[in-house]
């Protein structure tokens, strides 16, 4: 079977409402998400949340008078399929829009061809910086800033312990060979954004999170980005580090998974777990609570975080997006169905904001909008900068407690935040 038969077999056409409509009647929008391979658990979630919301829209009427068809196609979480699907769905499908795919790895590639079309590229999962250092001019990224400054908001959390001289001083960091999670570790170990393209540096982020804040990197260790299973040996090498706290920065929520298994097998303890996934429920399933507890995740949404927002021109906050969630799909939500909810959201505004489909109206107005005037979603209110990346927004940090995901950092700006919960207890 030849590639275009592949990729045409692999989409799946979903129209909420009106399914005789023809294409002129429509709105058409394309989404290439990973629904198999290694990043298929939040690539079905990215999926949920896009369906959801464009069901709720179409049953509110559509967008300007017209129903959304939301074509997704399933990329394998394979870049070379991603940008073949997001030529079909300009190409051949004449779509309307489009909504971005899941993880920096498949995104980095997909801007070039985005770019190259003029469309607007909404970007719901993607932080690693060389993504926004490639200036295209119409790409927006619906979460908190790039990748490399994560640690920023993980030392924000650190100064919450209430005797700082109980607070970790060494650390254990360990990653995948990943874009996202490279870029995390950049950012707490102060290294250089080069851009693979041309080996030009982006960005010097010289000392780093943890030589700010006193702490030093006792191991750094990385994974292959596919394929890796010697996860007992990495537990054991970050077991005789004797480190403090343990940094874990994974592709996917199946990695940390793997990782804490193996923590939890060789008697790794620590005052402090973080790890860049780990906030789905499959990750409390696969690991337990006894050493899912005390574990610290960065998260762009938690539902108790109380962010206001509109769908389809009326108020819609995260209470009303996780009862509709529980209705259409029987469990509730977490960030990677609430994010990509979110880029729905700003396609629709932008839509009716520009009063078109046209890309390069939605652009100038998405362009256009500021502090006073932002895109309202459920991850809260969004403008950007010239690079695309969000303004003034910070990571919502979450930790495992009792068997639930509960929101503890930042302080004072929320109802409905809990204790840190510190040391760490055992395995």
């Amino acid at each position: 079977m030849g590639l275009n038969r592949l990729i045409a077999a692999a989409t799946v056409s979903v129209l909420s409402a009106s399914t005789v409509a023809s294409a002129a009647e429509t709105i058409r929008i394309g989404a290439s998400l990973p629904i198999t391979g290694g990043l298929s658990v939040s690539g079905e979630k990215h999926k949920r949340g896009y369906e959801l919301c464009n069901k709720l829209i179409n049953e509110a009427g559509g967008i300007l008078g017209k129903q959304v068809e939301l074509i997704v196609s399933d990329n394998r979480s394979d870049p070379a399929t991603a940008i073949n699907q997001y030529e079909r769905f300009i190409n051949v499908d004449k779509v309307d829009a489009v909504y971005g795919t899941f993880s920096s790895r498949l995104t980095f590639p997909v801007g070039n061809v985005l770019s190259k079309y003029n469309m607007v590229h909404p970007v719901p999962s993607g932080g690693a910086l060389r993504i926004y250092a490639q200036g295209y001019k119409n790409l927006f990224y619906f979460q908190v800033n790039a990748a490399e400054y994560t640690g920023k908001d993980v030392i924000g959390l650190l100064k919450e312990i209430k005797d700082p001289a109980d607070a970790p001083k060494t650390v254990a960091v360990v990653h995948a060979d990943d874009f996202f999670a490279n870029a995390i570790a950049t950012g707490l170990l102060g290294q250089k954004v080069i851009d693979p393209a041309n080996d030009k540096e982006i960005a010097d982020l010289a000392p780093g999170y943890f030589k700010e804040a006193g702490i030093e990197v006792v191991m750094e260790e990385k994974w292959p980005e596919e394929g890796f299973n010697d996860w007992l040996n990495l537990a054991n090498s970050i077991k005789r580090s004797g480190a403090e706290m343990i940094v874990g920065l994974t592709a996917s929520a199946e990695e940390a998974v793997q990782l804490m298994r193996a923590l939890k097998t060789v008697g790794a303890s620590a005052k402090l777990v973080y790890l860049s996934q780990g906030a789905q429920t499959e990750f409390i399933e696969g690991v337990g609570n006894d050493a899912a507890d005390g574990v610290v995740i960065h998260t762009t949404w938690h539902k108790d975080v109380p962010f206001k927002s509109t769908l389809a021109g009326k108020p819609f906050d995260n209470a009303d997006f996780v009862k509709a969630f529980e209705a259409e799909y029987g469990v509730e939500p977490d960030e990677d169905s609430a994010i990509p909810f979110a880029v729905c959201q700003g396609i629709e505004q932008a839509m009716v904001g520009a009063g078109s489909t046209d890309n390069a109206k939605m652009g100038e107005w998405l362009h256009a909008r500021t502090k006073e005037q932002p895109v309202q979603t459920v991850l809260g209110d969004f403008s950007w900068d010239d690079l695309g990346l969000p303004v003034e927004k910070s990571h919502i940090m979450t930790q495992w407690q009792d068997g639930k995901l509960t929101f503890v950092y930042p302080t004072g700006q929320f109802e409905g935040i809990v204790p840190f919960r510190y040391p760490k207890s055992g395995f």
